[in-house]
């Protein structure tokens, strides 16, 4: 159990940095901004799917959500933005 816990913990520790490099980007879209901005106010609003008062499922929606939401931004991310932040170029 540990063992997943740790590497659940690398993949989104990974995905986030690659979403801050994303957002530094001098290429990035303005809509990835907006997104990123919406899932900041999601995670620090008392608003959400299921109440946190709710022992253990309360935090297991922001615990799934937000790396899926994170995942779903980082593939819709333009190639030349997606290569600029894994340090790869793009033959346009």
């Amino acid at each position: 159990m540990g063992k997943r816990l740790l590497l659940l913990w690398t993949l989104v520790r990974g995905d986030a940095q690659r979403l801050w490099r994303a957002l530094r980007h001098p290429g990035s879209p303005a809509w990835l901004k907006w997104a990123v901005a919406g899932l900041a106010l999601y995670l620090l609003s008392p608003v959400d799917l299921l109440p946190d008062f709710i022992p253990l499922l309360g935090l297991a929606d922001d615990l799934v959500l937000i790396p899926l939401v994170i995942r779903a931004l980082l593939n819709r991310l333009p190639a030349h933005v997606k290569a600029g932040i894994d340090g790869r170029t793009v033959n346009a």
